[in-house]
């Protein structure tokens, strides 16, 4: 069996990286240090431009997955995070404005 990265070290890793590319990194939902499910909001000089989920593998690695979920309309892209968040309260949601997010996004199946 392989050890997993615990879920709050994962999004202490995407959020310097934002940061260090000079983007800005938010947490909007906080969820279980160890294994909470992670969802990130990229952006892009302000507009989201897509909705990333970590998700397993049937091979048992993880990959980052985009959600079909339109994130063009506030009102209801909030009301999506707010019934994700009830259906998983241990989830972890994090908004990162980056520039080209589309790489940003390529690159995080890189490390997981």
């Amino acid at each position: 069996m392989t050890s997993r990265l615990a879920s709050s070290v994962l999004v202490g890793a995407l959020v310097r990286r934002a940061e260090a590319e000079g983007g800005f990194a938010a947490v909007l939902a906080k969820g279980d240090p160890t294994s909470g499910t992670i969802a990130v909001v990229l952006a892009e000089k302000g507009r989201k431009a897509c909705f990333l989920e970590r998700m397993l593998q049937p091979d048992g690695r993880y990959a980052w997955q985009a959600s079909r979920q339109e994130v063009e309309n506030d009102q209801e892209f909030n009301a999506f995070l707010d019934r994700r968040r009830k259906f998983d309260p241990d989830i972890w949601i994090l908004e990162l404005d980056i520039a080209s997010a589309e790489r940003f996004a390529a690159e995080m199946n890189a490390v997981g």
